[in-house]
């Protein structure tokens, strides 16, 4: 095999390392996990992922990207969502719809860049100014 990130005995990167699509059955991400109602369950990463990526966000560096790999007969399923962590999940989104300025909720999350107050020109910034 000629691909560059093709180390399943994991010599070369420390741990076996695989290109995408070439992964052995029985091990996934986990987003697959997630996909198949499953999570990792306290086990440890096997084997890793590698592809190229131009980009240089989500977590690229030096030009390419990493996605650990778990057994998919070691994961556990999804643990259910109790009433107790809905509330806490509603009322955390309630608060970020919320602005911390005039408590006017929007029907959007506000961006923590604005401190998590009304975007210029709506609710309480576009208030005018009151001169004393």
């Amino acid at each position: 095999m000629a691909s560059r990130f093709y180390d399943p005995d994991g010599t070369k990167y420390g741990t076996p390392t695989y290109p995408r699509n070439l992964a052995p059955r029985g091990l996934a991400t986990k987003k697959q996990l997630r996909r198949l109602g499953l999570r990792p369950g306290g086990q440890e990463p096997v084997a890793q992922l590698a592809w190229r990526s131009r980009s240089r966000c989500g977590g690229a560096r030096d030009g390419y990207r990493l996605a650990w790999l778990y057994h998919v007969h070691l994961a556990r399923p999804v643990r259910p969502m109790t009433p107790a962590r809905e509330q806490a999940l509603a009322r955390a989104l309630l608060a970020r719809h919320t602005c911390r300025d005039c408590g006017e909720i929007h029907p959007y999350c506000l961006p923590t860049s604005l401190g998590g107050v009304c975007p210029p020109g709506t609710g309480c910034a576009a208030a005018p100014a009151v001169a004393a």
